[in-house]
C-alpha cells in the first residue's frame, strides 16, 4: 500500500476537516456544563463534530456520557482492540495572537489556531489514517478505536470515565507529543499552597493589596499583575519600568492617588517545560522582593523565581530514565483580607520518592507561612524498550521517514498511561518547534500529512500483529 499517495489524495479534505474542528472553541468551561455537556458546550460541540463525522464516514461510534467518544473499525467479532488516544479539549488562548486563535489561518505553509498541534491536528491525522484503512478495504485482525477525550488538559476525568465503561485496549498510542516514540512519561504532583493566616492589612511604607497570574496549572503564566499602595510609589513606578527594560520584558505601571498597578508580560510555555517560558509572576515577585515586605512575595521570590528544578523547595531529584524533576508555578492569587494561594505543577521522574517529596514540600512551605492544602498525584508511566508496540512503531516510523526511531521520554502526561503498553507517538517531528500551549500555535501542513502517512502504516501494522 502506498500510504503517502493515499494521504496526499485526501490532503485538501484533511485540511478542510481539521479547520472546521479548529474553529470550535473547545476550552473547558464548567459554567455552562450539563448532563450532556460535562465539560461545557464548546467541548460538547467538538465531540459531536467528530462523532458525527465518523458516523457519516461509516464508522461505528459511541458517546461515553459526554466525557469521551470513539469511532471504531475492524472485525466486530474481535474481542480486543487497538486504541488511538486523542483529545479534543484545548487550553485557553492567552497572549497576543497574530490572528484569531479560533479562526484557522494558513500562512507560509502553516495552519495557525489553538489546538493545531495539541491535539486537534494530530487527532485529525490519525482519523484520516484510519479512514484510509477503512476505505481501502484492508483486512484487520484486531478492531481499531480512535478515542476522543475531552478533559486531557485538566485532570483526564474523561479517560477515567471511559475506563469505567469500556475494556482496556490491547495496546495503542497517543498522537499527542513528539516523534519518534515516547516510552516514558514523568509522574506529577499538583499542589495547592495557601497562606496559613488570612492576609490582613499591612502598615509598611509599601503594602501588597493584590497579586494575580495564571489560569492553568500546567501553563507558564505569561501575564502577572499586582496592586500596591503606600508611599514612594512614583519612585517604585520608575524603578519597575527600568526593570522591564533591563530584563527585556514588557511592563506597564499606572499610579492613581496612593495606589500603583503593575503589570508584566512574560512568555507562556507548557508546564512540562517551564524553562522554555518566562514566568511573569516569578519575575514580578522577584522585582517586588525587598520593596514590598510580605510573606507571599518573599515565598515566591525565594522559593520559586528562577528555579525550575525545585532546589529551593528542597525537592530536586533526577533519574537516568526521565531526567530531572521540574516545577511550574502556574497559578498565583493574593487578595488582601481574603487569600494567598499558589498552585504548583511538579513533573516527577519515574523513580521519584513521592512521599518524601511531598513531606519536604510541606516542610519548606511551612517555613514561609504556607501550608499544602491539596495534593493530587499522577504516577509515572514506563514501557520497556523491547515491548512489541515499540518495535512495530519503530518499524513504521523508519520505513516512512528513513530515519532512526529513537526512544524519548517526556515531562508531559498523555492518555498513553491508561494502557499498560501505551506510548506517545508524534506528531511533532524532530528538530521542529513545538508551539503547544503558546500563542500563535501552528502545525506545518507537510508535517500534518507526513504524520497521517506514518499513522496509517502504524495502525495497520498494530491491527494485524
Amino acid at each position: 500500500m502506498d500510504w503517502k499517495k493515499e494521504v496526499f489524495n485526501r490532503k485538501e479534505e484533511l485540511i478542510e476537516k481539521l479547520s472546521q474542528l479548529l474553529s470550535i472553541k473547545s476550552v473547558k468551561d464548567l459554567s455552562d456544563q450539563s448532563e450532556e455537556a460535562p465539560m461545557g458546550s464548546g467541548i460538547k460541540e467538538a465531540l459531536d463534530f467528530m462523532l458525527q463525522t465518523a458516523e457519516r464516514d461509516g464508522f461505528r461510534t459511541k458517546n461515553i456520557d459526554g466525557y469521551a467518544g470513539f469511532a471504531e473499525w475492524g472485525p466486530e467479532e474481535a474481542t480486543d482492540y487497538i486504541a488511538i488516544l486523542c483529545h479534543l479539549d484545548v487550553v485557553p488562548a492567552t497572549g497576543e495572537w497574530e490572528s484569531d486563535p479560533f479562526s484557522p489561518e494558513i500562512r507560509n505553509g502553516k495552519l495557525y489556531a489553538r489546538g493545531a498541534i495539541d491535539d486537534k491536528g494530530p487527532t485529525m491525522a490519525a482519523y484520516y489514517a484510519l479512514k484510509i484503512i477503512k476505505e481501502s478495504g484492508l483486512p484487520l485482525k484486531h478492531k481499531i478505536r480512535i478515542i476522543f477525550g475531552t478533559d486531557e488538559e485538566s485532570g483526564m476525568s474523561c479517560m477515567k470515565r471511559y475506563m469505567q465503561m469500556e475494556p482496556e485496549a490491547l495496546t495503542g498510542f497517543a498522537p499527542d507529543a513528539e516523534f519518534p516514540i515516547i516510552h516514558a512519561e514523568k509522574g506529577q504532583i499538583n499542589a495547592i499552597l495557601k497562606l496559613k493566616e488570612k492576609p490582613g492589612e499591612q502598615h509598611g511604607p509599601i503594602n501588597l493589596r493584590s497579586f494575580y497570574a495564571g489560569e492553568k496549572g500546567n501553563m507558564v503564566p505569561d501575564k502577572a499583575m499586582a496592586l500596591v499602595n503606600g508611599t514612594g510609589l512614583e519612585t517604585l513606578k520608575e524603578t519597575f519600568m527600568a526593570f522591564g527594560k533591563q530584563e527585556d520584558l514588557e511592563t506597564e505601571a499606572e499610579l492613581v492617588k496612593d495606589t500603583l498597578s503593575l503589570a508584566l508580560t512574560g512568555k507562556s510555555a507548557h508546564g512540562m517545560e517551564p524553562f522554555e517560558g518566562i514566568n511573569a509572576a516569578s519575575k514580578l515577585a522577584h522585582f517586588l522582593a525587598g520593596k514590598v515586605p510580605h510573606p507571599f512575595v518573599t515565598f515566591v521570590s525565594e522559593c520559586l523565581a528562577e528555579d525550575h528544578y525545585g532546589k529551593r523547595l528542597g525537592i530536586s531529584f533526577s533519574d537516568e530514565i526521565t531526567g530531572p524533576l521540574t516545577v511550574n508555578p502556574g497559578i498565583f492569587r493574593f487578595t488582601q483580607n481574603l487569600e494567598g494561594m499558589v498552585a504548583l505543577n511538579v513533573r516527577c521522574p519515574v523513580n521519584t520518592p513521592y512521599l518524601r517529596t511531598i513531606e519536604k514540600l510541606s516542610e519548606t512551605t511551612l517555613k514561609y507561612g504556607f501550608e499544602v492544602e491539596e495534593i493530587r498525584e499522577k504516577k509515572p508511566h514506563h514501557v520497556l524498550n523491547d515491548s512489541p508496540v515499540i518495535k512495530i512503531l519503530q518499524k513504521a516510523y523508519e520505513q516512512e521517514t528513513g530515519e532512526q526511531a529513537e526512544l524519548l521520554t517526556t515531562g508531559g502526561a498523555t492518555y498513553a498511561r491508561f494502557i499498560n503498553s501505551g506510548v506517545a507517538f508524534g506528531a511533532v517531528f524532530p528538530g521542529k518547534e513545538n508551539t503547544a500551549h503558546q500563542k500563535d500555535e501552528y502545525i506545518e501542513l507537510d508535517d500534518l500529512c507526513s504524520a497521517a502517512v506514518i499513522y496509517a502504516r502504524a495502525i495497520y501494522d498494530l491491527a494485524n500483529h
